[in-house]
């Protein structure tokens, strides 16, 4: 049966030469007996007919669409992250709408909105801006990482702490006396700032005098890495640090590249970690771009799915920690066996 339009429930009624009563029962899941449902399965394979989801949803109040906030998919870990969001959502037959903020709370607002009058069934957000006052108290939805003063809302996230902690552990492992921290940070509070907890914490347990930089995200970070690394620089040209704990790989990397412009060597003469486990081409087994503390990227995402959709929410624990890994990548002195 060629059509120029799109078969609707009439056609598809007409040839299962059932009620369209009857479709919509077998549409929706409903009790109906073997042999019509069998029919209507077939015109419907037949027809290459669609079920109109949206209208679904309205009539329903379920969508099976979950929203998505990140702020862009150009940084690895965001990518990552949706990635498996989407898998983990389509295992339990719900589908993503996937919204890219780049942190601009009036976009993130924004989406905040079309994803509630577009019957969304949940939000799950890793978002950088201070949204708490726009978000729905009846719409199921979990962050990552971030926290707001006025909403109680369950969190997921990696054990930034201990992951502090074991960036410091395992550069004094491989042989590094004086390690220093470098951080960009967001204006609003999130888990990921126990990173600098971490270190601080383990500085005092190793009786080292703490040296860091510690900045608000900024165009001018590298400028800043730059005149970090020339006030550490003795007369003769050599560092007063050995070791750099980075807040994350991408500034890892960045401070990687600059060492080696200045002719330091990495690992021989600074070893590096990150925070992310950010790998090349995406791949689950592909090489990381510096050594760093790994976060289990795609066991966030599916708790973020198991939350999100959860029917009893009031049983959801308010902040759901998964535990970090160390894994070399290059920067750092290979563990001895």
């Amino acid at each position: 049966m060629t059509q120029k339009n799109a078969p609707t429930i009439k056609d598809v009624a007409r040839e299962a030469g059932v009620a369209v009563g009857t479709v919509s029962k077998v549409i929706n899941g409903r009790s109906v007996r073997e042999p019509y449902r069998r029919k209507v399965e077939e015109a419907i394979r037949k027809l290459n007919y669609e079920v109109n989801t949206y209208a679904r949803g309205l009539k329903l109040q379920k969508s099976n669409l979950i929203a998505l906030i990140i702020p862009n998919t150009i940084n690895p870990f965001f990518a990552a992250f949706a990635d498996y969001i989407e898998e983990a959502l389509y295992q339990r037959g719900y589908k993503l709408l996937l919204c890219c903020a780049d942190g601009d709370p009036d976009k993130e607002v924004s989406y905040l909105t079309m994803a509630t009058q577009n019957k969304v069934d949940g939000i799950i957000a890793l978002t950088y801006s201070d949204i708490g006052n726009d978000i729905a108290d009846d719409l199921p939805i979990v962050v990552f990482d971030r926290f707001f003063d006025n909403h109680v809302i369950p969190r997921v996230a990696s054990d930034n702490f201990s992951g502090g902690c074991l960036a410091v552990e395992k550069l004094l492992e491989f042989g590094c006396r004086h390690p220093v921290y470098i951080r960009f940070h967001s204006i609003f509070p999130g888990e990921s700032d126990k990173r600098r907890d971490g270190y601080l914490h383990a500085c005092r347990k190793h009786g080292l005098e703490p040296d860091f930089l510690d900045e608000v995200d900024s165009p001018e970070a590298l400028s800043m890495m730059r005149k970090f690394l020339q006030e550490h620089k003795r007369p003769d040209g050599s560092l007063t640090f050995d070791g750099v704990f980075a807040h994350t790989d991408y500034h890892g990397y960045m401070f990687l590249n600059l060492l080696r412009e200045e002719g330091y060597r990495v690992p021989e003469d600074v070893q590096i970690i990150g925070f992310d486990g950010i790998r090349k081409f995406g791949g689950e087994n592909e090489s990381l771009f510096v050594s760093s503390i790994c976060q289990p990227v795609r066991q966030l995402a599916a708790k973020c799915v198991e939350l999100v959709l959860a029917e009893d929410r009031a049983d959801i624990p308010s902040l759901t920690l998964l535990p970090v890994r160390y894994e070399y990548g290059g920067t750092t002195k290979k563990e001895k066996k």
